[in-house]
């Protein structure tokens, strides 16, 4: 009887659990069964298997050969764990010597000619590889960047399953030939989901292809919405547009996810895991330093925006969105199901989906954007502009946005039609990204060093407890805020969330804290009621 382990890692939503892979080889008619609640997918390995093996120039044991995946309890999928059979079934069959790859994890599909293929979510699988002490892994040579961003593991990456049986038993190792130039890498086709390329609104749509990068000095006037996108920059504010159509509040949101920080080491971390699993990270960029931007189409489902699928949910667009922007265009048009899902993220910035094959959680901490028509034509708050839409069918419109979700909206600001010598260059171009993104860096640097030693790093995640007790603004400042609540202006979170932009107002000014003025301009952000202060946000 013959027996070997091999190691391979189950992702359960962007969280991986190591998996043991046993093969045992005894004397009986010749049959290949897999136990382990795998899937359709993984299933199949046993045919995958069998002929990379034969084809790689080992001999396939003619034996009654079991494979059992442990934890038998935790769902498993994908083709990622053909390496790890193969493996196993060699060390068994006693081809390579079991302690070899008794603690090495093994992560790749494999091709019938022996190849390694590449396969989504290497990044969280080796994260959770190391986490459970192992130190070696072997993945598919195009993913080997992406395993090597996890400090302390040592990461083999492989083109067939000839080079590891070489590496394994000492030998010399093969030379695999590279694809022919100037075609497509058919090996890379496992990183990408079919669906996930140009336009599905997972990036600007003015930086998809031809180099231009959007810039804020491309919007002409608007300077009340491109101070309330600094302020949503700088303390991670969600924002409201509304306005007509062709006034530029696709163009503001399109160029917010630049005026964002770059991504720490840790949020990049985070960010790469989820593009992994969810099969959009671009090949040859192991791992994303900037901002992601996420735009779906109003006609999305709730399951497309938070998460599901059939089997283990998948990531959905706020989890995609993470540490970047969400942006909702045509908001009223979504469906009232799928925007009133996005409540639970937005506070917690984390979403949990509960399906019958398990329940998983997802990271979901992103800046949302929404933007609004006045009325199904649009026309409503244009002087002379024959809007024909009745009061009622207004009033329908503009509460599809329901009040629980716009109470979670920080900043709401109108965005008018811009003038002729706006739009011809007369009045001047605005500021750029470049130096509208340097006046964020130094609020976001000065609320970092304010919030040192907590768990928070934006004034947007401080909570109101925190702000009302610790963090107290200028005396006599809240006194217009307090007037605001008795009336039933504001609610209470409607007050932590006017201090919380407050301060961020404070920061941008490089004040040690909020006096009465910026909690105006946070109020006059928040209610769109003017307050008789200027709306400079880095200055006074």
């Amino acid at each position: 009887m013959g027996f070997a382990r091999a190691c391979s890692v189950a992702l359960v939503g962007v969280e991986g659990v190591v998996v043991e892979v046993q093969a045992d080889l005894e004397p009986g008619v010749a049959a290949f069964t897999l136990v382990g609640l795998p899937d359709k997918s993984l299933v199949e390995s046993r045919d995958r298997v069998r002929a990379a093996v034969v084809n790689s120039g080992a001999e396939w044991p003619q034996k009654k050969l079991t494979v059992g995946l442990s934890p038998a309890s935790v769902p498993k999928s994908g083709s990622g764990f053909d390496l790890a059979v193969a493996c196993a079934v060699l060390g068994a069959a006693e081809r390579i010597d079991p302690a070899m790859i008794a603690d090495v994890v093994m992560i790749g599909e494999l091709g019938l000619d022996g190849r390694v293929r590449p396969v989504r979510g290497v990044l969280p699988a080796v994260l959770a590889a190391a986490e459970a002490g192992y130190e070696q892994v072997v993945v598919p040579e195009p993913t080997a960047g992406e395993a090597a961003l996890v400090p302390g593991i040592s990461v083999l990456g492989v083109r067939s399953l000839r080079q590891l049986i070489a590496v394994l038993c000492d030998e010399p190792v093969p030379e695999e030939p590279a694809d022919g130039q100037g075609r497509p890498d058919a090996m890379l086709a496992g990183l990408m989901i079919p669906g996930t390329g140009l336009g599905t609104g997972l990036a600007p749509a003015a930086a998809r292809g031809d180099g231009h990068r959007p810039d804020l000095a491309d919007v002409a006037g608007q300077l009340r919405p491109r101070q309330a996108l600094e302020v949503a920059a700088a303390g991670g504010h969600h924002l409201l547009l509304s306005g007509p159509p062709g006034a530029g509040k696709t163009m503001l949101a399109e160029r917010l996810s630049a005026v964002l920080p770059p991504l720490t080491r840790q949020e990049s971390l985070e960010v790469t895991a989820v593009h992994s699993v969810a099969g959009i990270l671009p090949p040859g960029e192991p791992l994303v330093s900037r901002a992601p931007y996420c735009a779906p189409h109003h006609s999305a489902t709730m399951q497309s925006l938070v998460g599901g699928g059939n089997g283990i949910p998948r990531p959905g667009a706020v989890s995609l969105a993470h540490r970047g922007v969400l942006f909702l265009d045509e908001a009223p048009e979504f469906s009232g199901k799928a925007l009133d899902a996005l409540r639970q993220p937005l506070e917690s910035g984390h979403v949990v989906v509960a399906r019958a094959a398990g329940v998983v959680r997802l990271p979901a901490r992103f800046l949302m954007v929404l933007a609004a028509n006045p009325c199904p034509c649009g026309r409503h708050t244009l002087t002379g502009a024959g809007c024909e839409c009745p009061p009622s069918v207004v009033r329908r419109y503009q509460a599809r946005l329901s009040g629980p979700l716009l109470d979670r909206v920080d900043l709401r600001v109108e965005v008018e039609p811009v003038d002729r010598a706006d739009l011809l260059g007369q009045g001047g171009r605005g500021e750029s990204t470049e130096v509208v993104a340097a006046r964020v860096r130094d609020a976001r640097a000065r609320a970092a060093e304010r919030l040192a030693g907590t768990p928070w790093t934006t004034n947007s995640e401080v909570p109101g407890h925190e702000l009302r007790t610790r963090l107290l603004v200028a005396p006599g400042a809240l006194a217009a805020a307090e007037r605001d609540l008795e009336r039933g202006i504001l609610t209470a979170r409607g007050l932590d969330r006017v201090l919380r932009v407050a301060w961020t107002v404070a920061d941008l000014r490089a004040a040690d804290r909020p006096d009465a003025s910026d909690v105006a301009v946070a109020l006059e952000l928040r209610t769109g009621i003017q307050r008789g202060v200027p709306m400079g946000a880095g200055e006074r």
